[in-house]
């Protein structure tokens, strides 16, 4: 897909990797870029970039969003939220709204949107997912259940956008320097690597692309048995 001239809409877009895609869309030519965040306060000053204000947990406030932004051609899911709950004894409610925002609001703002898309000759739509939807992490299981629903969804919005023409790529990356992965010591991904990466990805006509070297790794061992996807697996049962 040519991404000159086209009109991006970007949810979660007033800091880190959402930010990252505004400066990314305007540098790949992008006539319009609607940047999108509960405030809806752009994170750049560009007669280009429109402040429009989307909560993706509230059906109300993301078909007002579909009611302003008629003219979109991609649609970027990256709002997203970790609450860093076990699964079996974590916060309940954190865990909901992880669901509510990592798969739900990709769900209803891509409900909303396909419409404009079909108008625009098919574009894009792009979830950005995780290296934990394919894989779990302990501390962290409701989120990667989360964005491993993520990942299945957009599987199947692939298919059911498939005869009006719409591209649907599923972004996947490990750790990255944002305010989510602050207080990490681990080697974190360039929000404008990322970025980068993904508008390429839809530029090429690509269904999935896996950013880094984590999430290509964990990809190549999805059918490895379960014992080699999860070394420490052995020493846990044996405590």
């Amino acid at each position: 897909m040519n991404l000159q001239n086209s009109t991006i809409l970007i949810t979660g877009a007033n800091r880190g990797i959402g930010a990252a895609l505004v400066h990314a869309a305007l540098d790949a030519g992008a006539r319009r870029v609607y940047a999108t965040s509960r405030s809806g306060r752009p994170p750049v000053d560009d007669d280009r970039v429109v402040g429009l204000a989307l909560d993706v947990t509230d059906p109300a406030s993301v078909a007002a969003a579909s009611e302003k932004a008629t003219d979109v051609s991609v649609i970027v899911n990256n709002a997203g939220v970790a609450a860093r709950q076990q699964l079996l004894t974590g916060d309940l409610e954190k865990m909901r709204l992880e669901m509510e925002t990592n798969f739900w609001g990709p769900l209803l703002v891509t409900r909303a949107f396909a419409p404009a898309l079909a108008r625009a000759g098919g574009g894009a739509v792009v979830t950005v997912a995780s290296v934990l939807a394919m894989t779990a992490f302990e501390g962290a299981g409701s989120y990667a259940a989360s964005k491993a629903a993520a990942w299945s969804a957009n599987d199947g919005i692939r298919l059911e956008l498939a005869g009006q023409g719409t591209q649907v790529l599923t972004a996947f990356l490990a750790s990255t320097d944002t305010d989510m992965m602050s207080g990490w010591d681990v080697f974190k991904n360039d929000p404008a690597d990322v970025a980068a990466a993904i508008l390429t990805a839809v530029a090429e006509g690509a269904d999935e692309v896996f950013v880094d070297d984590d999430s290509r790794t964990t990809k190549e061992n999805l059918a490895s048995p379960v014992a080699i996807r999860y070394p420490d697996l052995a020493a846990a049962r044996a405590r």
